[in-house]
């Protein structure tokens, strides 16, 4: 009996030795865990310049945390990351938010980028007959769903008087457009910087109209609802480094053209010509801001492309002037 009451005590011992090193096993990962961020970025946009300057990096390490860097083909995939919570902060376009806000996905927007209008718009072949975006009507026009674009050319046929349902939406990304775009299989494409610029420069192309007078096209920086309450001094950083590196991007352009071309695996030329009609910096959300969020989201709710009617102000952060 002695025996047993021995062994049972030494079972309980390990399993209590072996318990407490899982607990304190899963204590250190959590911990660990606490002192990430996790980064969700594009390749095209502001914040693959500031993983490639590194300076965030050194500015975090000496807070005692690390970057954790995810990259996304397109900004309707990185807000589901964030959903999901793969992710804690990223950056996307103006109309994922859109789609995501529709969708109950909880985020909130903490920043905006500035207007990039110049560099997006809607292409034609240079020897087209379409002269205008009434001329679009009854034509295939192809952009990707979800996107910037995607609001760019319905309100470009609004503005027209042309209806949505008078061109047949070809869904596709700027790499798939391109391709149907130089083989004739749509009339026009709608898109984005660089791929603005390399199409108009290598596909013999004509830009119809850009963005002025149609969309401001912003960049948006985004996290999730518990990631802002928790670390609103972590974003702040975030925020400071990105304000940083935009000046940087701003100031050096040879330098900026360089980094991107690679990466991009686009032309130097396009993507000179793209980072010329474009300034990059940071503003923060004001009611002018959310003014033209909003009129995305009714001119998407109006024509049944998001499911329901929106107020995106309760998912951005308005900051006193």
């Amino acid at each position: 009996m002695r025996k047993k009451i021995s062994l049972l005590l030494i079972g309980l011992l390990c399993m209590t030795a072996v318990t407490g090193c899982s607990m304190s096993d899963d204590a250190s990962a959590n911990t660990e865990q606490d002192h990430v961020i996790r980064i969700g970025y594009q390749k095209n946009g502001p914040l693959i310049i500031l993983k490639s300057l590194g300076t965030l990096e050194e500015r975090l390490d000496s807070l005692g945390y690390t970057v954790e860097w995810k990259e996304f083909q397109a900004g309707p995939a990185l807000v589901e990351a964030l959903n999901a919570g793969s992710i804690d902060f990223g950056r996307t376009g103006n109309s994922p938010v859109i789609f995501a806000q529709a969708a109950g996905t909880p985020f909130v927007i903490v920043a905006a980028g500035k207007s990039k209008f110049a560099g997006s718009g809607i292409l034609v072949p240079k020897d087209s007959d379409i002269k205008t975006v009434a001329d679009l009507k009854n034509k295939t026009v192809s952009f990707a769903k979800g996107s910037s674009s995607h609001y760019l050319i319905a309100k470009a046929l609004e503005n027209s008087s042309l209806q949505y349902t008078d061109i047949t939406p070809a869904f596709l990304t700027p790499g798939d457009a391109r391709i149907a775009f130089e083989q004739g299989d749509v009339d026009a494409m709608v898109v984005w910087d660089p791929y603005t610029a390399s199409t108009e420069l290598f596909s013999n192309a004509s830009l119809l109209v850009n963005g002025e007078g149609i969309t401001t096209d912003r960049d948006f920086f985004i996290t999730n609802d518990q990631f802002a309450e928790n670390h609103a001094d972590l974003i702040d950083v975030v925020m400071e480094e990105i304000k940083n590196s935009s000046d940087w991007s701003n100031n050096n352009h040879e330098e900026l053209v360089a980094m991107l071309a690679p990466i991009l695996n686009i032309e130097e030329e396009a993507i000179k010509k793209a980072v010329e009609r474009r300034i990059y910096g940071v503003d923060p959300i004001s009611e002018e801001i959310i003014q033209e969020q909003q009129e995305i989201a009714d001119t998407f709710y109006r024509l049944n492309i998001i499911p329901k009617k929106i107020n995106v102000a309760d998912v951005m952060q308005e900051q006193s002037k």
